[in-house]
């Protein structure tokens, strides 16, 4: 997970001075108008990591059948619509619902693996979900044709894939339908003639548990809470 963090971070950076050094080096001011904009619109294009933060249950100390919990990242990736509200001269409010496909992994350990089968087991949970952030944007003064932003919000989800009724589900982990979140993160603005490109990298985590315990499925009862935690690294598209 580190490292899949590590990766984005750098990536986030290196853009950060290639698209920074083309911004100084052009004189000429894109957009100049754009600041007297009440509001405007963009889309969204992301990857993300993702993975889960498990808390176990007391059955997981009494248990003589799994031995042992990790959580696994995986990567995903999104689409969204942009529609941002300019409130004052630094300050924004955007909503941004998104598509996204994530992936999770939690490893197993087990003690009394069936015949042929490995003692270490991973099982992959997937999702879709319909995201709707709404989000407040605290920008810096423009500098040419660079500015940089933070922003903090909260979001609804709806997981899609939920598997929360499932009824054979023997080897699975099942998960909630919906849930609160909240999310913080940073990006930049570089102005173009035509459009507005603007890397972010974002935390994108859930309040609530998302695990839907059932205590006859062997990799569920040993589990108590989970909640969802996402890395986000975004491209927008403004006009």
């Amino acid at each position: 997970m580190q490292h899949l963090y590590g990766r984005q971070i750098i990536l986030t950076l290196t853009l950060f001075v290639l698209f920074c050094t083309a911004s100084f080096a052009q004189r000429e001011i894109n957009l100049p108008q754009h600041e007297e904009k009440k509001y405007y619109f963009g889309i969204t294009l992301s990857t993300n990591s993702s993975r889960f933060q498990i808390e176990h249950h007391p059955k997981f100390l009494t248990s003589d059948s799994v031995t042992y919990i990790e959580a696994a990242s995986k990567p995903g990736f999104g689409l969204g619509l942009l529609g941002t509200l300019r409130l004052a001269n630094h300050l924004e409010a955007r909503f941004n619902p998104h598509l996204i496909f994530a992936s999770r992994g939690i490893n197993y350990y087990l003690a009394y693996p069936q015949t042929g089968d490995s003692s270490w087991q991973q099982k992959t949970i997937e999702s879709i979900y319909t995201s709707f952030p709404v989000q407040l944007k605290f920008s810096s003064d423009r500098i040419n044709n660079f500015r940089v932003y933070i922003l903090a919000g909260a979001k609804f989800e709806f997981d899609l894939a939920s598997n929360s009724q499932a009824r054979r589900a023997e080897d699975l982990v099942k998960l909630t339908k919906g849930g609160f979140g909240y999310e913080a993160g940073m990006g930049f603005h570089f102005y173009f003639p035509s459009f507005i490109l603007s890397p972010e990298i974002k935390l994108s985590n859930t309040f609530r548990n998302v695990h839907s315990r059932d205590a006859n499925l062997i990799y569920s009862n040993v589990i108590d809470r989970m909640q969802a935690r996402m890395i986000v690294f975004s491209i927008h598209l403004e006009g």
